[in-house]
């Protein structure tokens, strides 16, 4: 039996229906209904009438809408976590997590839309006021993925909103409920006019509708490189701006003067979080030669005791891959690096979707481990021997989002970091770190340069104008 999700649409759709998959069980939770191009386009329609008027707002009553849905969310808690397990294998305490963080960016939204946003600049004029302002873009599309479906919307959702912007939301197939239709749902329950949030999931028609809509003037889209470059050509001959949140195959260093425990906690963490399926995800283990051998066995005594299984009748430590071609891909990067030469230290492929976490050591810069974003419980170990090599190793992957370096000597680290093309960079701490206060964002293949997260957000979802005032005409020569 499946659960009814109708009474979760504002409006019909009429993409047909596909059956939502429980990854860890492959039974139907849902009939989804899909959006069509034509509802994009409708939706669209209605978004840029709305936002008028919710752009016309008091600021703080628009931070009030914000705040309620923050309490919603969290007195709603057991339903999304649910939710999160079944439709996207989280376990259990990382679906608690990402439902807190989604309340901190909603209660962080709510103040940015009280900050100021703009200057007064000097006039060369006697007696004209330049004022510099930032405005609402208009229409924001928000395409999201299916890994972390609340918290990757949310980060865009809320600011856009606060700042007077209607929100388009076309979430992954699967991650729709928690990550989309709970969401509206949750606003409007939380008082916010009609159509200045709607949500429409969706496949590719839908998404490319959305990318070329007229009436949406800005798209934020988290997911893969491949699809991003696609989306930023589009927007790119469109003139429409766009925020690229891409993949990354970061690095996780320890270099032969770190604290070897504490490095191991930190790189099973950051490898075997959520089974891997994360942008930040520690994917390379670059460790000084020296310490090679120790790091690896303390990795392998971790990864050893972590359980994989059903999140949502067990406690386990990671759950299901997110669904067959995912697990076949692992699989086949973890099989082809072990035919060059990579040694299966622990762990490889589960029953049914689980993948148990993994340790490779004799990897080397050619091996599919190395060189691609697995998105699996995979953690390949490479020596190396000079901060030279270590840094050509690092930056030789397009990929730039996140790195992590464990020393004791904290100038050595800067140092490091000061040569990383690298969006974010932590010393004596792992991959996988997000605080929504601080600006967040990629280099290179991991992104197109915008950041999500604090002040920025201010910059990231408006756009500048500039306004100046005379007190009196000017008299010109013609």
């Amino acid at each position: 039996m499946t659960e009814q999700l109708q009474h979760l649409y504002a409006r019909p759709l009429s993409g047909g229906t596909v059956p939502l998959m429980e990854p860890a069980t492959q039974s139907v939770l849902a009939d989804l209904t899909l959006a069509t191009a034509a509802d994009v386009n409708n939706s669209s329609s209605r978004a840029a009438v709305a936002q008028r008027s919710w752009a016309a707002a008091p600021f703080d009553q628009r931070a009030k809408v914000l705040r309620k849905a923050a309490e919603l969310l969290s007195d709603r808690q057991a339903l999304f976590n649910s939710w999160n397990v079944r439709e996207c294998g989280s376990i259990k305490a990382k679906a608690a997590w990402e439902l807190e963080a989604s309340c901190e960016q909603l209660y962080l939204a709510a103040g940015l839309a009280a900050q100021p946003h703009g200057q007064i600049i000097p006039s060369a004029i006697p007696g004209r006021l330049n004022l510099w302002t930032r405005i609402p873009i208009g229409v924001v599309g928000v395409i999201t993925p299916w890994n972390y479906p609340l918290l990757l919307a949310m980060r865009s959702i809320a600011p856009a909103l606060a700042l007077g912007n209607a929100v388009l939301l076309k979430p992954a197939i699967q991650g729709s409920v928690c990550g989309g239709l709970l969401l509206a749902e949750l606003f409007k329950d939380a008082g916010l006019p009609d159509s200045v949030f709607q949500v429409l999931p969706g496949e590719a028609e839908a998404g490319e509708a959305l990318v070329n809509d007229p009436n949406v003037h800005m798209i934020s889209f988290t997911g893969s490189t491949a699809i991003g470059r696609r989306i930023g050509s589009v927007c790119g001959g469109l003139l429409k701006k766009v925020a690229l949140e891409l993949g990354g195959n970061n690095a996780f260093v320890v270099l032969q003067d770190a604290d070897i425990e504490a490095a191991a906690s930190h790189g099973a963490w950051g490898a075997f979080l959520h089974q891997g399926q994360i942008c930040m995800q520690a994917g390379r283990h670059l460790v000084h030669a020296s310490v090679a051998d120790a790091y690896a066995q303390a990795l392998t005594r971790h990864a050893e005791a972590l359980l994989s299984g059903d999140p949502n009748v067990d406690q386990v430590h990671l759950g299901p891959l997110i669904n067959a071609h995912q697990h076949q891909r692992v699989d086949a990067l973890v099989q082809d690096s072990i035919a060059q030469g990579a040694v299966l230290q622990v762990g490889g492929s589960g029953p049914g979707l689980l993948y148990n976490a993994t340790v490779l050591t004799g990897v080397s810069p050619d091996m599919p481990v190395f060189t691609d974003e697995v998105f699996g419980p995979v953690a390949p170990i490479m020596p190396f021997e000079t901060d030279d090599e270590l840094v050509a190793l690092i930056n030789s992957s397009p990929y730039g989002l996140a790195a992590g370096i464990h020393t004791a000597d904290m100038a050595r680290g800067m140092s490091i970091a000061a040569r990383l093309n690298t969006g974010m960079v932590h010393i004596n701490d792992q991959t996988v770190n997000a605080e929504y206060n601080v600006p967040f964002g990629g280099m290179g293949a991991s992104g197109n340069g915008g950041r999500f997260g604090g002040s920025v957000n201010a910059e990231e979802f408006t756009q500048s104008q500039w306004v100046s005032v005379a007190a009196t005409p000017a008299i010109y020569p013609f």
